[in-house]
């Protein structure tokens, strides 16, 4: 049976934690000793902040470009700056709505900076997505197998929206010890048909999932724990996700 354990109690993170040590300190607060078979989703916001990806807006000087795609999509210049400065591209810019395609080859709102819970006093910050978030999920997940002796898949997870649908889901942004993706083209179904174009986002589902626990407002469960999942395909990083832009089927 599939069980997703909250993390709670972890409290604010700020520059420099070590993130790793703090999950580690909520498992064993929570009993639970991971195995190689249980997936830990960590939230991409705590990740960021101990990362210190935080930038003042009163530092950013927006340029032209920013200035002239602010007054399109009703948004402060400044923050417009920091999009354009990560992302690879302008995806789509209409009022109050800016998709851009992250330097990382996700596509999302606003490059993924966000200002939500950000701590008392954040008014002028923003947080930016990891640098690399694969190589935050490897190093959480090393730094865990230190602890324990052996350590869980670990997901870093961002909600996003979704273009043809409203609302948010979580997927995954970062993934080390787990295949993020898994090709089953080729396969056959139950009645010996071949499957012909079935991939499974297991990154995506799994973050989807641990976001029941987790939340997306005033929750304050920024992990959890994913147990009972089994799989039978090699580790893929969330990179593994992103289409390419030969296959973008809407440009």
């Amino acid at each position: 049976m599939i069980q997703i354990i909250p993390l709670a109690g972890i409290g604010e993170i700020a520059p420099g934690d070590d993130l790793a040590a703090i999950l580690a300190d909520a498992l064993a607060q929570a009993g639970i000793a991971p195995d190689a078979s249980d997936i830990l989703v960590v939230t991409q916001k705590i990740v960021s902040k101990a990362e210190g990806r935080h930038v003042d807006l009163a530092t950013v000087v927006p340029g032209v470009e920013a200035v002239e795609l602010a007054a399109k999509v009703n948004k402060d210049p400044r923050i417009i700056e920091l999009v354009l400065a990560e992302s690879q591209n302008v995806v789509r810019a209409v009022p109050n709505i800016l998709i851009t395609r992250h330097r990382s080859g996700h596509v999302m709102a606003n490059a993924g900076i966000d200002r939500s819970n950000l701590g008392a006093g954040a008014d002028e910050r923003v947080l930016l997505l990891p640098e690399d978030a694969d190589a935050s999920a490897e190093g959480l997940r090393a730094t865990l197998a230190l602890r324990f002796g052996t350590a869980p898949a670990v997901v870093i997870s961002d909600s996003f929206g979704r273009p043809w649908r409203h609302g948010v889901v979580n997927v995954a942004i970062g993934v080390a010890g787990l295949p993020a993706l898994i090709d089953r083209r080729g396969e056959l179904d139950r009645d010996g048909r071949r499957l012909e174009v079935t991939q499974v986002a297991l990154g995506d589902m799994v973050a989807s999932a641990a976001g029941l626990a987790t939340g997306e407002g005033a929750e304050g469960v920024p992990a959890a724990l994913v147990r009972g999942l089994g799989w039978d395909a090699p580790d893929a990083a969330a990179a593994a996700l992103v289409r390419p832009l030969g296959e973008d089927l809407f440009r």
